[in-house]
C-alpha cells in the first residue's frame, strides 16, 4: 500500500503551500499517495481543480491522522499535532531556535520530524536548499516594496523637462537575499551599493555591478565560517565599520539590511541617527525583523516612520510572493523526499546515516536527535531552564531569511546587470 503524503493548508497568516502540481504530480510518480487539504493552494494561486489534475485527492483536514507524511511551510502547532498519528514524519521549517517547548512537545507525540532549514549547504543539498529558495525571493521583494515607498523614480531619466537621478541603493548584507536585491536594484536602473563581513562577497558584489563597501583589514579576511555564514565580529572592527557605513548612508535613498546569524539575535546595523542623516522621502527595508531588526525602531509587519524615513518591516517577505514562493519550496521538498525512495521497490525509508538526514532530523523515536537541541529539549523535559547550547532569540514560525553565502561565486558580468536574468549564484 503506497504511503499517504498530506499537504496540510496553513494558517490566516500564511500564505504559502508546501505542494504544487508541479510537485504533487512528481510525488505520485514515486508511488506515493498524495491528499492536500482542500484550500491549501488558494492563497498562492492554486484551486483543488489544479491539484486534482495532477493526481492528487483533495481532503478536509481530519483525514491527516492517516498521513504517513505531512508536509507544511510551518511547525505544526500543539493542537495540530494532536491529529497526526504516531510515527508520521514531518517535513517543515520547524524554526528550533529558542523554541525548546515545541521540540519537546513533537517529542512526546512520537513524531519524526525535518527542519528544513537546517540542510547542509553543499553541492548535493542545492535543490533542497529552502533558506536560499526563500531568501531570493525575499531580496527581489524588499526591493519592489522599497520602490513602491519611494517617491521617485528609480532609474536615470533623460527628459525635455531635465534629468531625474537615478536612486542611489544600499544592500547590507550580501547572502542570498543581498545579492538577489542588488541584482533586481540594477535592473530598475539603481546605483548600487553593498557592504558584508565576508571577503568573498566583495566579488559577487563587484560582478553584479554593485561597489563594495567594507573595512577590509586583517579580521575581515577572516571574517567567514568553513560553512559560509558570517562570523560575529570584534567591537573593534563594528566600530569602525559603523564609522563607514555612516557616512555611506547619508547619501544614500534606499537602504535594504538582510544580515542575520543562525540562533542568534538580528545584529543592530542602522541606528536612528543614521537614518536621521539621509535625506527626506528616504526609505529603509528590515528584512530581519522577525528576529529583532537590523535597523533601530522596525516594528514587524508594518511600515514605520523613523526620523523621517520610511522603514520597512513587512513579515514572512517571501509570502508576499506566495505563487513563486510555494512552487520553489514544493521543489525543494520533493528533491528531499525523493532521497528516500527506493528507485527498485519505491519504498519511503528514512536512511539514519544519510548526511542530509543527520543535519535535519530533529526528533525520532520520541526523542530530540539533533545535537544542536537535543540537551535543551531534555533539560526542558525535566523541568530545568534550558542550557545555553541552543538558546537564542525567538524566531519567526515563517520562513526566515538566513545569510549565508552564495553557494558557488557569481560570474563576472560581460554586459550590464540590468539586462541579465537574475543570478544570486545560489540555485
Amino acid at each position: 500500500m503506497p504511503k499517504i503524503v498530506f499537504v496540510c493548508r496553513e494558517g490566516s497568516d500564511e500564505p504559502r503551500v508546501a505542494a504544487s502540481p508541479e510537485s504533487v504530480k512528481r510525488l505520485t510518480g514515486l508511488g506515493l499517495s498524495v491528499v492536500i487539504e482542500s484550500g491549501a493552494g488558494l492563497a498562492s494561486g492554486v484551486r483543488d481543480a489544479d491539484f486534482e489534475a495532477t493526481g492528487a485527492r483533495i481532503a478536509s483536514a481530519g483525514e491527516v491522522g492517516s498521513a504517513d507524511i505531512i508536509l507544511r511551510v510551518n511547525r505544526p502547532t500543539a493542537a495540530e499535532m494532536a491529529s497526526y498519528k504516531p510515527g508520521a514524519v514531518v517535513f517543515a521549517v520547524m524554526d528550533p531556535y529558542g523554541n525548546e517547548a515545541a521540540l519537546a512537545a513533537m517529542a512526546k507525540a512520537g513524531l519524526t520530524t525535518f527542519a528544513m532549514e537546517l540542510m547542509p549547504r553543499i553541492t548535493r543539498a542545492q535543490s533542497m536548499d529552502v533558506l536560499s529558495s526563500q531568501a531570493n525571493l525575499a531580496g527581489y521583494r524588499a526591493v519592489i516594496d522599497a520602490s513602491h515607498e519611494y517617491g521617485r523614480a528609480m532609474p536615470m531619466m533623460m527628459t525635455a523637462a531635465g534629468t531625474v537621478p537615478a536612486a542611489k541603493v544600499f544592500v547590507m548584507g550580501a547572502g542570498v537575499a543581498g545579492l538577489q536585491a542588488i541584482a533586481t536594484a540594477r535592473r530598475l536602473g539603481a546605483v548600487v551599493s553593498a557592504t558584508d563581513v565576508r571577503p568573498a562577497a566583495k566579488e559577487q558584489v563587484a560582478s553584479l555591478g554593485a561597489k563594495f563597501i567594507a573595512v577590509e583589514d586583517e579580521e575581515f579576511k577572516a571574517a567567514e565560517t568553513a560553512a559560509g555564514y558570517a562570523k560575529p565580529m570584534s567591537e573593534a572592527y563594528q566600530s569602525k565599520q559603523a564609522a563607514l557605513v555612516t557616512d555611506h548612508i547619508a547619501k544614500q535613498d534606499i537602504v535594504i539590511t538582510t544580515a542575520l546569524i543562525p540562533g542568534r539575535p538580528a545584529p543592530k546595523l542602522v541606528t536612528r541617527a543614521m537614518l536621521a542623516s539621509m535625506k527626506p522621502g528616504s526609505v529603509a527595508v528590515d528584512l530581519a525583523v522577525e528576529r529583532g531588526g537590523n535597523i533601530e525602531g522596525s516594528e514587524k509587519g508594518k511600515v514605520a516612520e523613523v526620523e523621517g524615513v520610511a522603514v520597512i518591516g513587512y513579515a514572512n517577505v517571501a509570502g508576499r510572493i506566495a505563487a513563486s514562493a510555494s512552487a520553489l519550496y514544493a521543489r525543494n521538498l520533493f528533491a528531499f523526499i525523493e532521497t528516500m525512495i527506493d528507485k527498485g521497490t519505491k519504498e519511503f525509508a528514512v536512511n539514519l546515516e544519510d548526511e542530509l538526514v543527520k543535519a535535519t532530523m530533529l526528533i525520532h523515536g520520541g526523542q530530540v536527535v539533533h545535537p544542536n537541541f537535543a540537551a535543551a529539549a531534555a533539560a526542558l523535559a525535566g523541568g530545568e531552564t534550558p542550557v545555553a547550547a541552543s538558546a537564542a532569540t525567538s524566531a519567526p514560525a515563517a520562513i526566515s531569511i538566513e545569510e549565508p553565502a552564495a553557494a558557488k561565486p557569481v560570474r563576472a558580468r560581460k554586459k550590464p546587470v540590468a539586462d541579465e536574468a537574475a543570478s544570486n549564484g545560489d540555485l
